[in-house]
């Protein structure tokens, strides 16, 4: 994967090899780069291929609410959250599905409803230095009252243990950076108080 690029005439793939395949893939990429002076020089990068993704922020504009879940996280708690119990948007891999199929798949996994009409946000790289992800924003409204609070949902088999949390929207935004640590939850929940349903 990545032999066959020719969109950029200063870059040169050289090689590509696997290092790994246990869980998704990671790679190291040797390429040759033009610089801006002309020059050029030889780099090798580590690339990680989970799949792309989706993600999903569901709101109720009369109740000022958001539906978000908190799961325990392993990479945020080994690198220094204190219990790795994250407050996120419902969001999953694509698999073979595409964006909206597979948010629609896991809102109902992960919050335990399904969605009516959403409406596709933006896209965007989320670690663009090491991880090859894109993940695809979504919105959609949802009715207070139709989900229950605190109750425990995701997929057993996967290893999944998710608590459905509602939220007042401005609690959540207040969280942001303290209770709310997430990237993709962050930029949902700014995206809905700067331009989105609680625009004012």
């Amino acid at each position: 994967m990545g032999r066959d690029l020719t969109g950029n005439p200063r870059v040169r793939i050289r090689d590509v090899r696997v290092l790994t395949s246990n869980w998704f893939v990671t790679r190291t990429t040797t390429f040759d780069v033009q610089h801006s002076d002309g020059s050029w020089s030889s780099e090798e990068r580590e690339t990680y291929d989970r799949g792309d993704g989706a993600t999903i922020l569901l709101y109720d504009v009369a109740a000022r609410t958001v539906l978000l879940t908190r799961q325990f996280r392993l990479p945020a708690y080994v690198n220094g959250h204190p219990d790795g119990m994250l407050v996120e948007t419902a969001a999953g891999l694509l698999d073979a599905d595409d964006a909206e199929t597979a948010v629609r798949r896991e809102t109902e996994e992960e919050l335990g409803h399904p969605v009516g009409e959403v409406t596709h946000l933006f896209d965007l790289w989320t670690s663009p230095g090491s991880v090859t992800e894109r993940l695809h924003f979504f919105a959609a409204p949802y009715a207070h009252g139709d989900v229950v609070a605190g109750s425990r949902t995701g997929v057993r088999h996967e290893g999944e243990d998710i608590e459905v949390l509602e939220l007042d929207v401005d609690d959540a935004v207040s969280r942001i950076g303290t209770g709310i640590v997430d990237a993709k939850t962050v930029l949902l929940l700014q995206w809905a108080v700067l331009s989105g349903p609680f625009a004012r």
